[in-house]
């Protein structure tokens, strides 16, 4: 145990900072450190996790009843791409006026969704009519294997 006088001019003669470390405890703790060095590889450690970290994002994919061909093919590549990086894709088939009663129509294009992309994702929520949306969640599939 130090005197605090004694425990400054340490810290001083070594160009360090004297922190105090638990306050409540008695005597209150402390330490002789660069405070600034300290603070700069806890900010450091902090951003080095934050990049580890894997982020899932929910990405929308909004598709009209009756979609050409071709704009059914940039959606499946958009679809893939959002599989392919690691998000969720929330698919919504979109009814418009009287195509609601050709709920079937979205089905078999859902089914169509997912057997085209079933090497990159799983159905994750089925379809469910929701509205005049009809609403299914793929995720991607874990990457463990490889």
């Amino acid at each position: 145990m130090v005197d605090t006088k004694e425990a400054i001019r340490l810290a001083r003669e070594k160009g360090l900072d004297l922190v105090e470390i638990a306050s409540t405890s008695t005597p209150p703790v402390c330490k002789i450190m660069d405070y600034g060095k300290f603070l700069y590889d806890s900010t450091k450690r902090v951003k080095d996790s934050k990049k580890k970290q894997v982020s899932n994002d929910l990405k929308t994919m909004k598709i009209g009843l009756n979609i050409g061909e071709g704009d059914f093919e940039v959606k499946i590549k958009q679809i893939r791409d959002f599989l392919e990086s690691g998000d969720k894709v929330k698919i919504v088939i979109m009814y418009r006026g009287r195509e609601i009663i050709y709920k079937n129509h979205g089905f078999d294009m859902l089914d169509k969704i997912a057997n085209t992309v079933m090497d990159v994702g799983k159905i994750e929520r089925h379809p469910k009519l929701e509205g005049k949306n009809l609403v299914s969640i793929i995720s991607p599939v874990s990457k463990k294997g490889s």
